[in-house]
């Protein structure tokens, strides 16, 4: 059995006091990581500091045959034939990487460029002009520098701003100008895709092309944009820490920068950048919901010295609308040889979990 002294407890004490005296200078800077790098500092602040991550990666173990699918949309609304096969493509991906790229899927390249370029724009521009927007409170457009500041979780090399998109669209003065119009008409594009994507997945789990739609999964809908200043000390951070996405599927836009990384076979995956690409994910509440048959992967991005970089990661989600409603196995996908893993759960349970994991409401 183990035992900590008094002293121990005194040094853990001490501890604990250092880092909650960095982590509110760093929330009352209030001009989050890009600051810092800003300020020339040379070395991170301790409450950066990762623990080490077991997990080797593809490239460092010479496994060249892992590559994340990329699957074109091109003449999925003409060719049956190529729908078809465009389905089995995802339910392969989604069943056996949770993670899959898509081309030709009906967003125009200039759309994608401004919006990553809005991004930059909005966090390279002054600092009194970002601290109108600056919150840990939940408003239509927020930003910040880390969202898990006081929660016990290390705060990741990475400045964010929230978005909600859907079923409320924000109302363009909510919205900074420098970034105001792309932020629309990109949201606007992702969820049309998200409409198509949610009949895509239908079909991949042998259902109607509508049912998932028709469920209302896909009426919920918010937005990630992270910016990745360069780290003098990558080694010892993260960009975002490995996580699932705890939604039903993740719309991602990266830049050309390498970074996201997926977790497969104990190995970690680079995602490398493909021209006018998007990544999708499959998140926890899919995972559920299709009964295991899609899995929620985790995934990171590691820090890099090299940036700075820029993403918007558009998540479809139910979980910030009103509902009284339950989630669980889809009943059609049941059987006596397939009977369900999880209970039912509802929005509310679930947002009494600051971090939700599946294991929470899987039948034991």
């Amino acid at each position: 059995m183990g035992f900590t002294s008094p002293s121990d407890k005194e040094e853990i004490s001490m501890i604990d006091s250092e880092r909650t005296k960095e982590l509110k200078a760093f929330y009352d800077s209030k001009v989050g990581v890009k600051g810092l790098v800003d300020a020339g500092i040379t070395k991170i602040p301790r409450i950066f500091y990762q623990p080490p991550d077991n997990f080797k990666k593809a490239s460092e173990l010479g496994h060249k045959d892992y590559a994340i699918p990329v699957i074109d949309l091109a003449s999925i609304h003409e060719d049956p034939c190529e729908r078809k096969r465009v389905v089995e493509r995802v339910k392969e991906a989604s069943e056996t990487w949770g993670f899959f790229q898509i081309v030709n899927h009906g967003i125009p390249v200039n759309i994608m460029d401004g919006m990553l370029d809005g991004i930059m724009k909005f966090f390279e521009q002054d600092d009194e002009l970002k601290l109108e927007f600056f919150s840990h409170d939940h408003r239509p457009f927020m930003y910040n520098g880390n969202s898990n500041l006081y929660n016990k979780v290390i705060p990741s090399w990475r400045d964010s701003f929230f978005c909600n998109m859907a079923p409320n669209a924000p109302k363009p003065e909510d919205l900074p100008s420098i970034c105001r119009d792309i932020l629309l008409d990109y949201s606007s594009q992702v969820i049309k895709l998200g409409t198509l994507l949610f009949e895509i997945l239908s079909e991949a789990l042998g259902l109607n092309s509508n049912y998932l739609r028709d469920m209302g999964y896909n009426e919920g809908v918010f937005a990630y944009a992270h910016y990745y200043p360069p780290c003098p000390e990558p080694e010892l951070t993260v960009g975002t820490i490995k996580h699932t996405d705890t939604d039903f599927i993740t719309v991602l836009l990266k830049d050309h920068m390498d970074g996201l990384q997926v977790l497969h076979e104990d190995t970690w995956i680079d995602v490398p950048h493909v021209p006018g690409a998007l990544v999708i994910n499959i998140g926890d509440f899919l995972q559920l919901i299709s009964n295991d048959k899609f899995k929620s992967v985790q995934h990171r991005v590691p820090a890099n010295i090299k940036g700075p970089r820029a993403s918007i990661a558009c998540f479809f989600s139910t979980a910030f609308l009103p509902s009284s409603r339950t989630y669980g196995p889809i009943k059609e996908l049941l059987s006596e040889d397939n009977p369900a893993k999880y209970r039912e759960y509802s929005i509310s349970e679930f947002a009494n979990h600051y971090t939700f994991s599946l294991s929470k409401i899987a039948l034991n």
